[in-house]
């Protein structure tokens, strides 16, 4: 890991940057395969199945025998861990519920708003070098408390042409049934159009590599809506000098093994500090088994040194990181002004990972600096917030001259002649 020393605000941008490709090459690979798939359906599907997973496949939808199949070959301890998870992240999404609340803005005006459910939601689930089927869980949840109508997955078959077992358990306790075999931007591509085997959806939700980002929002050109930019996992922890190296050490390390596209960053208010940290990231990562990608992930990574807890938080509201702990001993303090980032992890007994599967807050986030503008997925993220409003007799009388007066003043003489038939009419 690079070791910055107190930098100056001016290099902040540079400092922070993301160990991304070049986004006109990643796009220059993903159109063809959006429009492959636009234009021959399932059997482009199909072609890079064999191309890029390497797998020969007759259907793309999972069969009932495979659900079963997968269902027996859970062990039971992994299944009760994940019906825990389910009951907490469920009781979190279904408090976000929200019922109308008329507002009569004025004698005789009602108006309100209500939350209506999308109706046919696509699912995009990770499974190549990590089977992320706690994803399912943040995923299917709230579209179900929602009440989406349709809902799909997909996710990459292995080279036994199945999809990992706990991924379709987790579907199926969800109640997501029908699944499909499919990955990468391709799988973005028969969500977003359609295809004789894969229904086609209004909205797509799910993280993935650099490609299925560039794939999602290359589709909202075509009406398509998506989640959110997600990208590859983030994060950013802020520690003192009486933090436990060996926690933070742990968290850098638990999204370093996410993948080689990862970064994970830590702010640090000592030079001594920095350096516990570093021992305690080599001595752990001997134990772990995905040490490939955590040395590659570490290459793009950094401490940055800061010297005081507002040099802390201009950093960490620059950086917008997908997921921020802040493992120092005023932490709550802290929290209350973060103003960027998806996800925040307050005090040293708070890891990343409880969020990642089964405290309750959703771990598919913004990523990439995202999270200034957008949030995480939510049950608001299922629906669409629809408003109505009600005029009486009573309530023409008191907001038709406001309407004609606005509507004359804009040189729209039909908008004025609706409102003021509708005076005259109920004059009497």
């Amino acid at each position: 890991m690079q070791v910055i020393k107190y930098p100056d605000p001016s290099t902040y941008k540079s400092i922070l940057e993301r160990p991304t490709m070049d986004n006109s090459e990643i796009e220059a690979r993903v159109l063809p395969i959006l429009h492959a798939v636009r234009t021959n359906g399932d059997i482009a599907l199909k072609d890079f199945t064999h191309q890029f997973d390497k797998v020969e496949l007759n259907d793309l939808l999972v069969s009932e025998e495979e659900l079963k199949e997968a269902e027996l070959s859970v062990p039971d301890e992994l299944k009760n861990a994940i019906n825990l998870a389910y009951i907490n992240i469920f009781k979190f999404h279904e408090a976000q519920q929200q019922s109308p609340n008329p507002i009569e803005t004025m004698e005789g005006v009602v108006c309100w708003r209500k939350s209506i459910a999308i109706e046919k939601v696509g699912l995009y689930i990770p499974g190549g070098t990590a089977p992320l089927f706690s994803t399912v869980l943040m995923l299917g949840i709230p579209a179900n408390i929602a009440g989406c109508k349709e809902i799909i997955m997909c996710s990459p078959a292995g080279k036994d042409g199945k999809i990992n077992a706990t991924i379709l358990y987790t579907a199926k306790l969800v109640g997501i049934h029908k699944i499909f075999k499919l990955g990468g931007a391709q799988a973005i591509a028969a969500m977003a159009y359609g295809t004789a085997s894969v229904p086609q959806v209004y909205k797509i939700f799910g993280p993935g590599n650099q490609y299925v980002t560039s794939a999602k929002q290359l589709v909202t050109k075509h009406g398509c809506a998506i989640d959110m930019p997600a990208g590859p996992s983030e994060v950013m922890v802020y520690a003192d000098d009486d933090s436990n190296a060996s926690f933070v050490a742990s968290d850098l390390l638990s999204q370093a093994e996410h993948g080689n596209d990862s970064q994970v960053i830590l702010l640090a208010r000592s030079e001594r500090f920095a350096n516990k940290v570093l021992e305690e990231i080599e001595l752990q990562t001997n134990s772990l088994e995905r040490k490939e990608f955590i040395g590659n992930t570490l290459k793009n990574s950094k401490i940055i040194l800061v010297e005081n807890d507002q040099q802390a938080l201009n950093i960490i509201n620059e950086y917008a990181a997908e997921h921020l702990i802040l493992a120092t001993t005023n932490a709550d303090e802290l929290a209350e002004k973060v103003i960027n980032a998806g996800s925040v992890f307050i005090g040293g007994l708070t890891p990343e990972s409880a969020g990642d599967y089964a405290s309750g807050t959703n771990h598919t986030l913004p990523t990439n600096g995202y999270a200034k503008a957008y949030s995480g997925v939510s049950l608001d993220s299922y629906v669409k917030k629809v408003t109505f409003q009600k005029i009486s007799k009573t309530g023409i009388q008191n907001i038709g001259n406001i309407v004609e007066i606005m509507a004359s003043a804009e040189l729209l003489q039909a908008h004025k002649e609706a409102m003021s038939m509708r005076l005259k009419a109920t004059q009497n």
